[in-house]
């Protein structure tokens, strides 16, 4: 069973997202509160902690919830591997995605330490297709 392990937002664009309580997804918006919110493409951003995972032993920095800037961190759920339209339901919420992956704006400071990052190649975006809340611990379900 795929799940939700974090829900991570920011409230300033160029750092990190801390981990929160819960969000909420709000429709042509993404998260409240959140710094990349806005009616566009990538309203919110997930990563699954198997990518985080292939990067751990090699990164002299611990690679917490958020690090990345991701709003949804997962589990059990190969998100790069997911074709551009899918929906998936996340808790009681619905999204699409929209991107695989993205050109960072400028090297990360994960990716002067470790010469990678691996949200460029293996982080999604989506838009919000049905509001509401997730939590940590929310079951992820792709929807056909």
């Amino acid at each position: 069973m795929a799940t939700v392990l974090s829900v991570n937002i920011s409230e300033k664009k160029g750092e990190r997202k801390n981990p929160v309580s819960e969000i909420r997804l709000k429709l042509h918006h993404g998260i409240a509160g959140d710094a990349h919110a806005g009616d566009w493409h990538r309203q919110i951003s997930l990563l699954a902690s198997e990518s985080v995972d292939t990067m751990r032993a090699d990164c002299p920095i611990p690679l917490d919830a958020g690090i990345f800037a991701e709003n949804i961190n997962t589990v059990g759920i190969d998100l790069k591997s997911l074709p551009v339209g899918t929906r998936l339901r996340v808790g009681e919420t619905e999204v699409e995605v929209t991107q695989i992956g993205k050109e960072c704006h400028s090297d990360c400071a994960i990716k002067k330490a470790v010469g990678k990052c691996v949200m460029p190649a293996e982080g999604i975006f989506a838009v919000v297709v049905r509001e509401g809340t997730v939590r940590a611990g929310d079951e992820i379900e792709v929807l056909k």
